[in-house]
């Protein structure tokens, strides 16, 4: 029987709660889920919006990515709660840090991925979470990020120069009407790392609101991690 693959799909993973363990003492709560009967030949480090606005390891881009992509491309996917964030995994020790803080906490998940033999991470960051990555995601073992809805606040034109020397890739999903930064300015902002490639998104939002677009971003990250696995089916 064949279905559709919807918002609220689940498809079959060997999901696992895990902790974090960060170096100035706390603990975050979070989730791997691999693929079912295989070992995964990538994995995603998925890093939040911001939590004091709704963002947490549940935010809906990132669960479906750990819905879905185990199955469907092969993947790791790594998500957890920045400090002080709360879903229903639970509360990661700790209080916001307006990411200067979460500095730890990006370290403390690619020491968790590098420790479990995940192979070759890849940062998935959402808004807030593409701040973290690009201030604090410059570390040799990961292979890449991809940044969706990037506002460039607390992320300075130093951080993109600085990724611009690291030399590895970096991809952003711009949304057409995204509140913060829209492609045309996003193209301008990320013209100084030369890596970099700006995807404008015709019709999408900040959020990423709409199966569609969900679609959209997935396969955009498929593209780039395992790019054999694309483009992902709608039916299964």
């Amino acid at each position: 029987m064949v279905a559709e693959i919807r918002a609220s799909t689940v498809l079959p993973a060997r999901r696992e709660d895990i902790e974090l363990h960060t170096a100035d003492g706390l603990t975050l709560v979070g989730e791997l889920a691999l693929p079912e009967d295989r070992p995964p030949v990538a994995t995603l480090v998925c890093l939040h919006p911001l939590p004091t606005h709704g963002g947490m390891m549940d935010s809906h881009v990132l669960r479906k990515a750990s819905y879905r992509l185990p199955a469907l491309a092969d993947l790791a996917v790594l998500r957890f709660n920045t400090r002080g964030t709360t879903s229903d995994r639970g509360t990661s020790e700790g209080a916001f840090g307006d990411g200067v803080d979460e500095r730890f906490d990006v370290a403390a998940a690619l020491e968790y991925a590098e420790f479990h033999d995940l192979p070759h991470p890849w940062l998935v960051g959402w808004s807030f979470g593409t701040e973290l990555a690009l201030r604090w995601g410059r570390d040799p073992l990961v292979q890449g990020a991809i940044l969706l809805s990037p506002p460039l606040r607390r992320a300075s034109d130093s951080d993109l120069d600085a990724w611009a020397e690291f030399g590895r890739p970096l991809v952003a999903l711009v949304p057409e009407h995204d509140d913060y930064l829209q492609p045309e300015e996003a193209r301008k902002r990320f013209a100084r790392v030369p890596q970099a490639e700006v995807v404008g998104v015709d019709g999408a939002k900040h959020l990423w609101v709409g199966e569609p677009y969900v679609r959209i971003v997935l396969d955009e990250i498929v593209k780039r991690v395992n790019p054999a696995a694309g483009p992902l089916p709608t039916q299964i």
